[in-house]
């Protein structure tokens, strides 16, 4: 079920946890859910973007970094909606290794 308020997912990093930004946070009424313990094998962009673009970029020398940003732009916009459903889409079942786990992700592939 969708929630009628704003759920934040963010990590501990200072400028998420400083008192200030709670302060701010709590005064929009914003739920925030705890973050799991980081694990690439629930981060998308470690265990399936990455993956992808590292075998783009592979055996192809760049002149410049502008040349390579503009390759790797390129190639992320040329990839369809389901390349990136697909991704999202793998987390449920590492979510649920996770959660099953106790909250102990670790390498769960």
């Amino acid at each position: 079920m969708l929630s009628a308020t704003i759920l934040l997912l963010h990590d501990n990093a200072r400028p998420h946890s400083a008192a200030q930004t709670q302060d701010l946070i709590t005064s929009f009424k914003w739920e925030q859910i705890d973050n799991t313990p980081f694990s690439p094998d629930l981060a998308p962009s470690d265990y399936h973007l990455f993956l992808h673009v590292k075998k783009f970029l592979g055996g192809k020398r760049f002149d410049d970094d502008d040349d390579l940003k503009d390759a790797v732009q390129k190639w992320l916009t040329s990839q369809g909606a389901a390349f990136y459903e697909q991704g999202v889409q793998n987390l449920v079942p590492r979510y649920y290794k996770c959660l099953s786990n106790g909250g102990e992700c670790g390498k769960i592939i």
